[in-house]
């Protein structure tokens, strides 16, 4: 996401295969953990590309890469690119609505008038029954509900 940074969480080795069952190429990668929600699952990076010994081309959305039987090509289209660039684009600007709103909130919280408090004493309006929590325990400790309860 631009302008934002984080710490991995953690990281971890999978396995990646590109191709079909005549024409593949698997290796390991290690791929870092982030603690935050994001459009794509996975970013290939550098490390893939040395890997597999791919080829990124930008301009044509393709990824070329050698194969036991070929090369092998993976392909995009611009809608699809176009729509996962807009879905980046609209999840970063909710963050940062959302940060804003935060900062918003606290602000007019702090705003806020402090309520006074008054010491009062608990008087029941009503007729109360005392009730023992363990008839058992002698320490005697009892809840007070009211006499009158409605039906309802």
């Amino acid at each position: 996401m631009p302008g934002k940074r984080t710490r991995p969480l953690g990281r971890i080795n999978l396995p990646v295969c590109f191709g079909i069952p005549s024409n593949y190429h698997k290796e390991v990668l290690t791929f870092d953990v982030v603690g935050f929600k994001g459009t794509y699952h996975a970013i290939l990076g550098h490390p893939c590309y040395n890997k597999f010994m791919a080829v990124p081309n930008y301009t044509y959305l393709k990824l070329k890469m050698p194969g036991p039987n070929g090369v092998i090509t993976i392909e995009s289209t611009y809608k699809h690119a176009y729509d996962y660039d807009v879905k980046c684009i609209e999840y970063a600007e909710a963050l940062i609505e959302a940060k804003t709103l935060i900062v918003n909130l606290d602000r007019l919280g702090s705003e806020l008038p402090k309520p006074k408090r008054r010491a009062r004493t608990f008087e029941p309006t009503e007729v109360v029954k005392l009730v023992l929590v363990d008839p058992a325990c002698p320490d005697g400790r009892a809840l007070r509900i009211s006499a009158i309860l409605d039906i309802k």
